[in-house]
């Protein structure tokens, strides 16, 4: 089900019909986290998520995804505002759209990685891992980090 927030002249919409992932693949590729994903990846991780965007008039200027089996396990990630939009509180207000959404509540586990957002997260209930020696991972690292 597609679900939309309002705040003054922005959107936030889990509608994928309406998101330009021109935009997405753009920011992403140059991102430090996937710096460059190519389109088709972008594209089927969209596909695979539920997906966030952000609105100004017709224009996206925001974009986030949940990776998730919407029961126990939720993976935010791709969280970005563009340049011109930043300072005006829509990564808070994202952030909090994203937890508070109906198919996302009683998650057991949330996770996220982030080099430079670790204060804005806390502020959300995220910390450090608290035993970092129970995750593992298998990683590609043809782009990003």
């Amino acid at each position: 089900m597609t679900r939309e927030w309002r705040r003054g002249e922005y959107l936030i919409s889990t509608d994928r019909s309406g998101l330009d992932l021109d935009v997405v693949h753009d920011f992403l590729k140059r991102s430090y986290w996937a710096a460059g994903i190519p389109d088709e990846v972008v594209r089927r991780s969209v596909e695979g998520s539920l997906a966030f965007g952000v609105y100004r008039g017709e224009e996206q200027i925001g974009f986030a995804r949940v990776v998730t089996d919407h029961a126990t396990f939720a993976y935010l990630a791709d969280v970005f505002i563009l340049e011109p939009h930043r300072g005006l509180g829509l990564g808070r207000w994202l952030t909090e759209v994203i937890l508070s959404h109906p198919e996302l509540q009683g998650i057991r586990r949330w996770m996220l990685a982030t080099r430079d957002a670790h204060g804005l997260y806390r502020e959300y209930g995220f910390t450090e891992l608290e035993l970092p020696g129970i995750f593992m991972e298998k990683k590609d690292a043809s782009y990003g980090v």
